[in-house]
């Protein structure tokens, strides 16, 4: 006997949270290293990995139970899904949505691939700061020692 119903993937709605859509494929894995996830606080995380996207081919989503992501963490996102979208959801219902950009520094995410950076010193506590010179693909500058850093450079920290 076959069947001609299409199967679907069902996702349960979150009631409050974070939605972060349209992800570079295959990158959520990254995104959720950068927000430091799951952890206790956070109850669910729902991932949904190389789906199909009309506006990208593939794509990642995310789904955050109880957590708005503020200012700072969603221009990190950035730096691994360049044309993500965020939604924050309150009751069931999105409340903003808002593509990211990545902003002017970056700080404390990233460490320079330079191994005599400032930064890179044990008993010099200094957080790093990176000056974006580049958004897309993204190249950041150090502050301190002026390596340049690129995209696989980039994504090789959130591995």
């Amino acid at each position: 006997m076959t069947s001609n119903k299409k199967s679907e993937l069902k996702i349960e709605a979150i009631e409050n949270g974070t939605v972060i859509d349209h992800i570079t494929a295959n990158k959520s894995l990254h995104i959720l290293k950068i927000l430091g996830l799951p952890n206790s606080e956070v109850i669910n995380v729902t991932i949904a990995m190389n789906v199909s996207s009309k506006e990208i081919g593939r794509k990642d989503i995310l789904k955050i139970e109880n957590r708005e992501l503020d200012y700072n963490e969603l221009n990190q996102i950035a730096l691994i899904a360049p044309k993500a979208t965020i939604n924050i959801i309150r009751d069931f219902k999105p409340i903003k949505k808002d593509k990211i950009d990545l902003p002017k520094k970056i700080t404390s995410i990233l460490k320079c691939t330079n191994p005599k950076c400032i930064t890179n010193y044990e008993n010099e506590p200094i957080t790093t700061i990176f000056n974006v010179i580049k958004k897309q693909p993204p190249i950041v500058r150090c502050h301190y020692c002026e390596k340049l850093i690129g995209l696989k450079d980039i994504e090789k920290q959130f591995e």
